[in-house]
């Protein structure tokens, strides 16, 4: 497991790079939040992640998710939910997660409107938008992102409040256009949905671009915590 010191330099390394391309285009860079993704690492990593400063923590697995809420009860952490939703495991995210980023189905909405009525909070969900045309991405295409927001206003526990994508793996600067062509229909659809603001997008390869092109929220795992260990 990488060390406290490691850590604690990836973790300044990536706000540094997040601070000067914020800066570069005139941006302030604490409008964008980090969210450390964490998935099948061991609490341990996350235990020395606090003891550094990271409150935020994206997860991929929504037993995981449930798992390390658990383990790492009332400490000061933000959840975030970033991996595929299964309808029959949104029981174990909604109660731990501020926000879900991967929202693209209506099952998936209808069914986090029922646990977010459970448990009596109005949950904040990102939609994942397929900007690339990827046969093997998931998400909305872009041209259906309006008609899923007019069909989503009759949910009363969850409120929408950006969008969110995947970028194919290119060189970092190849991906612009993804990040862009994000942003300006975020713009376009704040005109009538005025929640709309958030955007999610970059990751380790490529979030300095994302940055750049006005993301809100970047998920970063194997630059702060390094190679990931496979899951058997």
């Amino acid at each position: 497991m990488i060390t406290e010191e490691e850590l604690r330099k990836n973790y300044e390394d990536v706000l540094n790079n997040i601070k000067a391309h914020a800066q570069k285009v005139g941006r302030d860079y604490s409008d964008i939040k980090l969210v450390a993704v964490t998935k099948t690492h061991p609490i341990e990593l996350l235990n020395l992640a606090v003891k550094i400063g990271i409150r935020t923590f994206g997860e991929n697995y929504a037993q995981e998710l449930r798992d390390k809420a658990k383990a790492l009860e009332g400490v000061d952490i933000e959840w975030h939910f970033i991996g595929r939703i299964q309808t029959n495991k949104v029981k174990y995210i909604v109660p731990v997660a501020k926000m879900i980023h991967s929202v693209y189905r209506f099952e998936e909405l209808e069914e986090i409107d029922k646990g977010a009525k459970k448990v009596g909070k109005i949950q904040d969900i990102l939609l994942e938008v397929n900007v690339s045309g990827e046969e093997t991405k998931a998400g909305l295409q872009p041209e259906q992102v309006k008609d899923f927001l007019v069909s989503a206003t009759r949910f009363t526990n969850v409120k929408i409040v950006g969008l969110m994508t995947m970028a194919p793996y290119v060189e970092p600067e190849n991906a612009r256009p993804y990040f862009r062509k994000l942003r300006i229909l975020r713009d376009e659809l704040k005109v009538d949905f005025p929640d709309i603001v958030e955007l999610s997008m970059g990751m380790t390869n490529d979030y300095t671009v994302a940055v750049e092109e006005g993301s809100t929220i970047v998920r970063i795992g194997t630059a702060l915590f390094g190679e990931r260990k496979k899951l058997k």
